[in-house]
């Protein structure tokens, strides 16, 4: 029989074959030519045999069968892998660890842990992979492929094994448990993490700053402090975080959702944080004490932003013009002023505001409430800043002072128009004829005497119109012979 099927020896690999046609056809797969078409999808083989097999895909043609369980399979080498399912048989054993595997594919995979080799990259980002499958899992996320469907809620998976835990939300499955605590977990990992609750390990430390962590997870959420890194973007504003958890809580942004409900008063919140804060209101808890003085916060964040009141630290700058913040929402409202972004807007009539603050006191406007009252005169206003600014007209006081006359002023908008006087500026210019002018009320003075064949004001004594109201008095003095002025 060797001697038959040497007759018939490949010059190129050296596998002998049993005939003449065998060999011919073997020689097929070393020529490179494919000369058998599917006429389904138009692939090509080299082999009339290779074209056969790929046809049972498209007839889902499963010849084979596993008389132990009857399960079926399209190639018989597929059939003699299963097998070994029920023999237990392993016969592909790795060199380096002894492991062992049924199939040989298993074993070139795990040979990888070893070599570090990675042969599947991705066209897409260059990312490489041991295994096809993962680089097949790794493309759904640039194709946005979500195949694997739950049946209970419909909600879809980029992979089956995403699906198969999902399904334990569904079930309440919880298979882990905690051999202290008998508390269960649905993923294993969860179980991991949760051990060094009682043993205390913190294996994972940070190579640039040597703090260290109980999960692998919570480092590599670390490791964006120091690299600045944002992966997680909303597609719906493009905003980036540094945590997946961190934009998952941002889409309420914009979906509204607040699932975090109170129990006492039925307020809802977008974060569980802001629930457990707002509890607070209700027990009057205030755990964060000042250390410096008495004062006490119900919140650490509040404390935190507190101390820097005493140690006048400004953490938060502005990577465009370099001023400083102490707190890391005062940052954010100011780079509203470099992007012009105006998130808040008037559902009343569509004005856009930096600050919520700021929409707040303008929704007035429009409501009429003016809940800022004078207590020395009873005069009302819509906002607390020009309440401030009034109380000034009582107490007299002046704190903007001119630096270069040492004028002073009772509201920086006067000293800021001040200052154009020494500077010369004039920011303000009319479309109409270019002329400039220091002050905004200037150039719409100039606009009506000037340009405008509007007269608005109308002399008590006589049908003539004025541009101006001056005129009028001007006019009303000559018919009262009433003379202001004296030398």
């Amino acid at each position: 029989m060797n001697t038959h099927s040497s007759k018939y020896k490949c010059t190129e690999c050296g596998k002998c074959c049993g005939s003449s046609s065998l060999l011919a056809k073997h020689r097929q797969s070393h020529s490179g030519q494919k000369r058998f078409k599917c006429t389904v999808c138009d692939k090509r083989f080299t082999t009339s045999d290779k074209l056969v097999v790929h046809r049972r895909i498209h007839s889902r043609a499963k010849p084979y069968k596993c008389h132990m369980c009857n399960k079926a399979f399209s190639q018989r080498g597929h059939l003699n892998d299963h097998m070994r399912v029920h023999t237990g048989e392993k016969p592909y054993k790795c060199h380096m660890c002894d492991k062992a595997f049924s199939q040989r594919g298993h074993l070139t995979d795990h040979i990888r842990v070893h070599t570090g080799e990675k042969p599947y990259k991705c066209h897409m980002c260059n990312k490489a992979f041991r295994l096809r499958g993962q680089l097949n899992s790794h493309m759904r996320v640039h194709t946005g492929d979500k195949p694997y469907k739950c049946h209970m809620c419909s909600k879809a998976f980029s992979q089956s094994a995403g699906r198969n835990i999902h399904m334990r939300v569904h079930t309440g499955n919880k298979p882990y448990k905690c051999h202290m605590c008998n508390k269960a977990f649905r993923l294993r990992g969860q179980l991991n993490s949760h051990m060094r609750v009682h043993t205390g390990e913190k294996s994972y430390k940070c190579r640039m700053c040597n703090k260290a962590f109980s999960q692998r997870g919570q480092l590599n959420s670390h490791m964006s402090v120091h690299t600045g890194e944002k992966p997680y973007k909303c597609h719906m504003c493009n905003k980036a975080f540094r945590l997946r958890g961190q934009l998952n809580s941002h889409m309420r942004v914009h979906t509204g959702e607040k699932p975090y409900k109170c129990q006492m008063c039925n307020k809802a919140f977008s974060l569980l944080g802001q629930l457990n804060s707002h509890m607070r209101v209700h027990t009057g808890d205030k755990p964060h004490k000042c250390h410096m003085r008495d004062k006490a916060y119900s919140q650490r964040g509040h404390l935190n932003d507190h101390i820097r009141v005493h140690t006048g630290e400004k953490p938060y700058k502005c990577h465009m013009c370099n001023k400083a913040f102490s707190l890391h929402g005062q940052l954010n409202s100011h780079m509203r002023v470099h992007t012009g972004e105006k998130p808040y807007k008037c559902d009343m009539c569509n004005k856009a505001f930096r600050h919520s603050g700021n929409r707040n006191d303008h929704m007035r406007v429009h409501t009429g409430e003016k809940p800022y009252k004078c207590c020395m005169c009873n005069k009302a206003f819509s906002q607390r800043g020009l309440l401030n600014s009034h109380m000034r007209v009582h107490t007299g006081e002046k704190p903007y002072k001119c630096h270069m006359c040492n004028k002073a002023f009772s509201l920086s908008g006067n000293r800021n128009s001040h200052m154009r006087v020494h500077t010369g500026d004039k920011p303000y210019k009319c479309s109409l004829c270019n002329k400039r002018f220091s002050q905004s009320s200037t150039l719409q003075t100039h606009k009506r005497h000037v340009h405008s064949k509007r007269r608005p004001y109308r002399c008590p004594f006589y049908v003539k119109m004025f541009k101006t109201n001056d005129k009028v008095k001007s006019r009303v003095r000559i018919h009262t012979d009433t003379k202001p002025h004296l030398c």
